[in-house]
């Protein structure tokens, strides 16, 4: 029981399961026809096994074969459906190459495309063909491909070393490792070399050729060998994922986990290759770091350093970069942190000026700090000629030759001034001001100046200053004590400052750097809507880039749109619009300085989150640093979220405006309903009656007023919708003229004679009352609602009154009446729509008292609901009105 329960997956572990196995689902699936070279036949295989697929009825199509004029390969293509190549035309040639958007457009269940490693045209989409691929296989279509070992990125440096020739055109390890069927295609070297010989791979020239270079005996066993041992490998490790899937018991190889330390030096390209190879067999995950120090990368390091990244991602390893004045504590702590198993580190090749005066050589340093952590060192192979530049060099300066000229000046000028006064200061405090010198300059300036400003002092301080003069020749041992001793602290205090100002200035960068993203963090989450947060990352970006940009946004349908909402420098064609889509779906950078679309004047970046958000486009002056790189991701991740957030916002507030809709829907429904089915229903009963009998004339009065009651009560419901949907639609316009407030009471009180028949009504208006200028229409409905609303929840004979007064250029307008009141916690709530107290009698839509609320408002007025003293609810209305020029007069001559 127990072990059954150790081995029950988690409910995690099963969701994530779930979730990778509904994302391969809805991908094509990629089955690479594998070889050791060219000639053992994967063309032929493939397309053989197209033919089957073909006759079972699956719909596969030819996306781009390369038969190499062999008529046996040639002859299998025959019956099968094959797109037209598209034509590029480059410099002065015409070139074929595979029409990536008619397959697309084909949208077959199997494409059959060659030559996984080719590099396309230039002016295609994508610089390398498995790019092609990967982009039909993200639109659920499968692919069957074909592969040399040699093209296979990890091994193409080892291939190179059996062959001695040097494979230009590679892909990923991961596109491999990917792949959902690898079929090996074998052949023995004797038949292949058969096959040379007779012409069926080659012609008879190039097979000549081959033979005596690539295709020797050797190379082929050895190519061979590669190709089964990388199957082999693979097989291994789907036995792994598939026992681990399933739950099955076994003894796992779990929990290995490399470590690559990387530099600027072109060994390491080879170093994360055999890493790669390590890892792979091992079973383990991998990781590379480069650790950046105070040493000032040259061009030429810069350059090979980002080609030493470049290929770690296309090997699929992960890649940090850390920076740090000590490497070995560096990669330890990074490693015990991340739970690395194994490091790998390049066997230390170089010597210089600082190498030597090291302690200890790096290597064993980091043997004895790395703890539990086993360490691989790797050596290199090099050309014998390069033997001594790698054991002995000397260190690389970045300072420019202005540098060295101004330090010159400085310190001969120094010199000079302390020649003048050599007499009263004496030689041992100019060794003081050339030291004090040293230090000053190093604060400004690298360390060949600092270098050269110290030997220069300790020369100028010994042959004009020290006894005998002008000459180098020192006679006291004590001069000669603090020559050596000048020199040393000089050299030591200017390298060590220079030292402390590069640290410092890398410190301050990255101390810029954390608080741009804080203040971006900050003012992100006070912008208030989506174009505040586009003018603010664009002056962010702007402002710590240098770069303009356009921000392309996704619309309601989750697309993308076709223009830009804020002001820019950037123009984009449609080209260029058709490039921020591509980007958008694939969320994966475009445009220039990638391998997609190269051709274009802009760089196109994802906004990438849980969602695509959109594409933020960019025209790039310099390639970004590797750092600057790290810096912009994490600027656009910042900014991506900043819009998911409030895209999520949005999406938020309508779901609620939906579900109050909803709701507000069920109560119409539910109170309109009630209140048309009693009239409707009154006015059917009394009607089939009067229709079926005769009745005595009384009863048929009786009935006529009954229907008439109800048509009454049915014309009210319905005015009072149609009144609610010319207040919602902000329609209602008052049609102002003079009235008579006796005339509003008096029509309230003739359309309401029935229902006021049990009450007692006062109206109570002053005699100077004059007239007022106003909609009649809307108040007497105003009116009219509020004397219903009394009548509807006062006792019988009590009294309802009708209070006007004018007063500063208002109307006030009361009704009151003797029912029960409000309840203190409603009086917020009852000009609500469809609001009905908790206690109210049935009947009525809960419209009356907002409709009362609208038609004031209109006026410009306010209506206050309150409690009488003595019991009973009392409507205060007030409306700013004119009075008629007449009574103006009257009360003037008053």
């Amino acid at each position: 029981m127990n072990s059954f329960d150790d081995n029950r997956p988690s409910p995690d572990e099963l969701l994530a399961s779930l979730l990778s196995e509904e994302e391969k689902s809805k991908r094509g699936k990629m089955k690479i026809f594998f070889g050791m070279c060219a000639g053992v036949g994967k063309t032929y295989t493939m397309l053989e096994t197209a033919r089957a697929e073909k006759l079972k009825g699956n719909d596969i199509i030819i996306g781009y074969v390369e038969t190499h004029n062999r008529k046996e390969t040639a002859e299998l293509t025959e019956g099968l459906e094959i797109i037209p190549r598209k034509k590029y035309d480059y410099k002065s040639a015409s070139l074929d190459e595979m029409d990536l958007d008619a397959i697309l457009a084909r949208k077959p269940q199997i494409v059959v495309v060659d030559e996984l490693a080719h590099t396309n045209a230039p002016g295609s989409r994508h610089a390398k063909r498995f790019q092609d691929i990967l982009e039909i296989l993200d639109n659920g279509i499968n692919v069957y491909t074909t592969l040399n070992v040699q093209h296979l990125e990890s091994r193409s440096e080892t291939v190179a070393q059996i062959t001695g020739i040097i494979v230009r055109e590679t892909v990923p390890d991961e596109i491999f490792e990917n792949a959902d069927e690898v079929e090996v295609i074998d052949l023995i070297p004797d038949e292949l070399l058969q096959r040379l010989s007779e012409g069926k791979v080659y012609t008879p020239e190039r097979s000549k050729e081959a033979i005596e270079n690539f295709f020797r005996k050797g190379n082929i066993t050895a190519l061979r060998e590669m190709a089964l041992r990388i199957v082999a490998d693979r097989v291994d490790k789907q036995l792994h994922d598939y026992m681990q899937q399933k739950r099955i018991r076994g003894p796992w190889k779990s929990g290995l986990s490399l470590l690559v330390a990387i530099d600027y030096k072109q060994q390491s390209t080879r170093l994360l290759r055999w890493a790669k190879n390590l890892s792979y067999s091992m079973g383990a995950t991998i990781q590379a770091i480069y650790v950046e120090t105070l040493h000032k990368l040259t061009p030429k390091e810069n350059e090979q350093l980002d080609k030493n990244i470049n290929v770690a991602k296309q090997l699929g390893i992960k890649f940090r970069i850390i920076t740090n004045y000590d490497v070995v504590k560096a990669i330890v702590d990074f490693a015990q942190k991340e739970n690395i198993t194994h490091i790998i580190v390049g066997k230390p090749r170089v010597r210089n000026l600082y190498s030597m005066l090291r302690l200890e050589n790096f290597a064993n340093k980091l043997i004895r700090y790395s703890g539990n952590i086993d360490v691989y060192i790797l050596g290199s192979d090099s050309q014998a000629k390069d033997h001594f530049k790698q054991k002995v060099s000397v260190p690389a300066f970045t300072s420019n030759i202005r540098q060295y000229f101004i330090i010159n000046i400085f310190v001969i000028l120094t010199a000079i001034i302390c020649f003048l006064v050599k007499d009263l200061i004496g030689y041992q405090v100019v060794s003081f001001v050339l030291l004090f010198l040293v230090s000053i300059l190093a604060l400004f300036y690298g360390t060949g100046p600092i270098l050269l400003a110290a030997t220069m002092s300790a020369l100028i301080w010994d042959y004009f200053f020290i006894p005998p003069h002008f000459t180098l020749h020192v006679e006291r041992p004590v001069d000669m004590l603090m020559l050596v001793m000048f020199f040393i602290i000089a050299l030591m205090n200017g390298i060590l400052t220079s030292r402390v100002r590069r640290q410092e200035k890398k410190i301050r960068i990255r101390e810029e750097r954390t608080h741009a993203l804080y203040q971006l963090t900050r003012e992100l989450s006070q912008a208030p809507g989506i174009d505040e947060v586009t003018k603010l990352a664009v002056r962010y970006i702007r402002k710590f880039f240098t770069l303009d940009c356009a921000i392309i946004l996704k619309n309601e349908f989750n697309e993308l749109e076709n223009n830009i909402r804020h002001d820019t420098n950037i123009k984009l064609s449609k080209n260029d619009l058709s490039i921020a889509a591509w980007v958008y779906r694939h969320a994966a950078k475009a445009g220039k300085n990638t391998d997609t679309l190269p051709s274009s004047d802009y760089t196109f970046y994802p906004l990438k989150g849980d969602n695509n958000m959109g594409v933020v486009v960019v025209k790039h002056f310099d390639l970004f640093t590797q750092g600057e790189e790290q810096f912009w991701e994490s600027f656009l991740s910042q900014i991506s979220g900043r819009y998911e957030r409030e895209f999520l916002r949005t999406a938020a507030r309508k779901a609620y405006l939906l579900n109050e809709s909803d709701k507000l829907y069920k109560t119409l429904f539910n109170s309109i309903s009630h209140e048309l089915r009693i009239p409707v229903a009154t006015i059917m009963g009394a009607s089939d009656t009067l229709l079926s009998q005769n009745y005595p004339d009384d009863t048929k009065l009786k009935l006529y007023s009954e229907i008439n009651t109800a048509s009454i009560r049915l014309n009210r419901l319905i005015e009072n919708l149609l009144n609610m949907s010319r207040l919602e639609s902000g329609r209602i316009t008052p049609r102002m003229d003079w009235c008579d407030v006796h005339d509003l009471a008096n029509k309230v009180a003739d359309n309401l004679k029935e229902e006021l028949q049990p009450f007692k009504l006062a109206t109570v208006i002053p005699a100077d009352m004059p007239l007022v200028y106003l909609d009649f229409g809307l108040i007497e409905q105003v009116l009219h609602n509020l004397v219903l609303n009394a009548t509807q929840n006062a006792p019988s004979g009590t009294n309802i009154r009708l209070k006007f007064f004018y007063d500063q250029e208002t109307l006030t307008m009361q009704v009151m009446d003797r029912g029960e009141g409000f309840k203190p916690s409603e009086l917020g709530e009852i000009f609500n729509k469809f609001y009905r107290g908790k206690d109210a009698k049935a009947g009525g839509t809960g419209l009356g008292l907002s409709i009362v609320k609208g038609f004031v408002e209109a006026h410009g007025g306010t209506v206050i609901a309150g409690n009488r003293q003595n019991g009973g609810a009392i409507f205060t209305i007030k409306i700013p009105v004119k009075i008629s020029e007449m009574n103006q007069f009257d009360k003037q001559d008053e």
